[in-house]
């Protein structure tokens, strides 16, 4: 293989950041490792220490065992940029313009950016890969997605899992996949970046509408109907936002909206569960002390979809009309069993 980026780091101290890191360290364990040097960025300077002392995450997935002999845990991100030759992101996408204040398209020049946050930007209602485009003049080439199925939580636990990485460039597309690939994680080669970024995001959404259903009563038999929907709803999109050869059935499309919307380790699914059994959207959020990507993600596409593609898309519109016009969750869902089908 010929000489590719042996400087990593992770930006991001949740549990996919968490989970990312753990891959990585797996590769630099071993003999034939091309990692030289492997950087974690985490968001204050006391769980970076803790990190360091304690060597695991005190706050998410805290079973994985962090070795700082292996990685080095810091809280400045501009030395962690700066040191890197690949950036792996992994901050909530509502936080992640604010993580970047103080970095410059000069830091980011030449550099390899791989985005794991299946989210968009709020502010503009962007994907990941067109913000660091547009933002800081990253070429397309050098921009990577990773998608799964892929919970925190099984990494943790070392169950086999599947992760799609999608990039235009395949020579580095497949090097970092093989950074990631370990004996409990298999990867898969994708050119699809905007369609698996805009997936990610769509299946959060989908999630939440499962969790909604949940709460509110409605069996298994359902879900099945109004997933079936979904991943129908979520290729008419995909192919108006961006119509490239893709397989909708491809574990980056389905596989990863099954098990964000079927997971008991979803946190899409739990806050939905939480609104459609009756909680208020901030005392949900509130209980369960973690990002649901899904919240943002809901008012971000619906207003892309009213003001440039009008694509009919009754189940995001009905989690946009629950979680933003504060419509009841059981007339809402009793209207959408009638576009069902």
């Amino acid at each position: 293989m010929k000489s590719y980026p042996k400087n990593i780091a992770v930006i991001g101290g949740g549990s996919w950041g968490t989970a990312i890191t753990k891959m990585l360290i797996e590769h630099k364990q071993q003999p034939n490792s091309t990692i030289e040097n492997l950087d974690w960025w985490v968001r204050s300077e006391e769980t970076a220490s803790y990190i360091k002392t304690y060597k695991h995450n005190p706050k998410y997935i805290s079973s994985v065992e962090i070795n700082s002999d292996i990685v080095n845990v810091s809280s400045n991100i501009k030395d962690v940029i700066a040191k890197a030759e690949i950036l792996v992101f992994a901050v909530p996408s509502a936080f992640l313009k604010e993580a970047l204040n103080e970095i410059s398209i000069e830091d980011f020049k030449g550099k390899y950016i791989v985005s794991a946050i299946k989210g968009l930007l709020p502010h503009s209602r962007q994907i990941v890969a067109d913000f660091f485009q547009t933002e800081f003049q990253v070429p397309h080439e050098n921009l990577m997605v990773i998608s799964g199925p892929c919970h925190a939580e099984e990494v943790a636990s070392e169950k086999l899992s599947y992760l799609t990485i999608a990039g235009l460039n395949k020579g580095i597309t497949t090097y970092f996949a093989s950074l990631l690939a370990c004996r409990y994680i298999r990867t898969i080669i994708s050119a699809d970046i905007t369609g698996t970024e805009y997936g990610a995001v769509l299946k959060n959404i989908y999630a939440v509408a499962s969790g909604i259903c949940h709460g509110i009563g409605y069996g298994d038999n359902f879900q099945a109907v109004l997933i079936s929907n979904a991943i129908r709803e979520m290729e008419s999109f995909l192919y108006k936002i961006h119509a490239h050869p893709r397989e909708i059935n491809h574990s980056a499309y389905l596989g990863d909206l099954l098990v964000t919307s079927y997971s008991q380790h979803s946190r899409n699914r739990t806050f939905g569960n939480m609104i459609g059994k009756g909680y208020s959207i901030k005392n949900a959020q509130l209980e369960m002390n973690m990002i649901a990507e899904g919240y943002y993600a809901t008012k971000s596409m619906y207003e892309l979809n009213e003001q440039k593609l009008h694509i009919e898309m009754p189940i995001a519109k009905a989690v946009y009309n629950i979680i933003y016009k504060n419509h009841s969750a059981k007339t809402e869902i009793e209207e959408l069993c009638n576009k069902l089908v």
